[in-house]
């Protein structure tokens, strides 16, 4: 196995982890399944429906776990229609054999969070979700639970994306104000730096839209669909008024966008911190990961903003236009990717403002 230096492993390394055996998959790749720092997973061939949520813990598997707590087996190979407030377990085509010194964290991908879709990685023995720790030898396992909108999935849907990462390669304040400097991280007269980047909410509005509402008792929507559903038939459109303010309802999803124009430079990986007390009680962008190059004026990204996956939690909370909602953590890539987000991937999102997913059209 050829040694893995400090940092977010990119696309040419996870090519080689497929060819050395670290990551096992049941199909050959699919195309566009390797991205700039990390791997989308396909669903396999069988869910189940679950009484509730788990984690396995030390002592226990994923399959025997779910002997104890399914409640039906659901083939996907015919495609599957997931519910609203249903939790479910799905296994992925893909697995794992890390070596020491090598681990992993997933995410949803965007489009997942922008439907309102949550997802989390389960492995084996696990006490944390969407980690992997070095030395892991196993099957992958996703949970799934529709907030939103019923979603149709079947084998080889892909919801959730895995990176891989060797030492520590978090850039500390100084350093990222360093980088600042150099790159313009974001488009904020005054950046703040702590504990990462901050980015705030735009109130002001895009042409007097400043955001969405999902809507409730929908249609479904297939996961693997792109430009197939009418905006009006799922989403409210929220337009801006004069306080540039906005009541975020408990048990509402919301789509609004970052005020802060974000650039990720392509030796960099960044993800956005999903949920901080410090900031308000609500949940910011369940897909956190932005790719190296997203946002970069070379890649075809130029004032890119952060598309913001918003939840209040268990009480209504005004925010206010400018009010910082997360915080963008930025780290090193052990090398250069051979493709950049934007610039050599049909990318969905790469110069978007304030975008839905990519299953709607206008």
């Amino acid at each position: 196995m050829l040694p893995f230096l400090p940092g977010i492993q990119p696309d040419s390394r996870i090519r080689a982890f497929i060819e050395e055996g670290v990551i096992k998959l049941a199909r050959p790749p699919a195309e566009g399944q390797i991205q700039p720092a990390s791997l989308d997973l396909r669903l396999g061939d069988k869910a189940y429906r679950v009484r509730a949520s788990f984690l396995p813990g030390p002592g226990s598997t994923v399959a025997r776990r779910l002997d104890q707590l399914a409640l039906h087996e659901i083939d996907l190979t015919r495609g599957a229609v997931l519910e609203t407030g249903c939790v479910y377990v799905a296994e992925l085509m893909e697995g794992l054999a890390l070596p020491q010194g090598l681990r992993a964290a997933a995410n949803p991908k965007s489009s997942t969070g922008r439907l309102d879709v949550f997802t989390r990685v389960i492995t084996d023995r696990a006490r944390e979700f969407d980690l992997v720790e070095e030395g892991y030898e196993g099957p992958l396992f996703i949970e799934i639970s529709p907030r939103t909108f019923p979603v149709l999935v079947r084998s080889g849907s892909r919801l959730s994306q895995i990176r891989f990462r060797a030492g520590d390669a978090r850039l500390d304040d100084r350093s990222l104000g360093e980088l600042h400097e150099r790159e313009t991280l974001v488009s904020a007269a005054t950046p703040s730096f702590q504990s990462g980047v901050a980015v705030s909410v735009d109130l002001a509005g895009f042409d007097g839209l400043v955001g969405y509402r999902g809507k409730r008792h929908t249609a479904l929507v297939d996961v693997d669909r792109v430009g197939a559903y009418r905006v009006a038939d799922f989403w409210e459109p929220i337009q801006a008024d004069a306080s540039r303010s906005l009541i975020l309802d408990p048990d509402q999803f919301y789509i609004l966008a970052s005020k802060e124009a974000v650039h990720v430079p392509p030796d960099y990986a960044v993800e956005m911190t999903p949920f901080d007390a410090l900031v308000g009680e609500f949940r910011v962008h369940y897909a956190g990961f932005f790719d190296p190059g997203f946002g970069h004026g070379g890649a075809g990204g130029k004032g890119a903003r952060a598309v913001l996956e918003v939840r209040s939690r268990d009480v209504p909370f005004i925010i206010e236009d400018g009010q910082i909602v997360g915080r963008l953590v930025y780290e090193h890539m052990a090398a250069r990717p051979d493709a950049l987000y934007g610039a050599d991937l049909k990318s969905n999102y790469q110069g978007q403002a304030l975008k839905l997913s990519k299953h709607f059209r206008d």
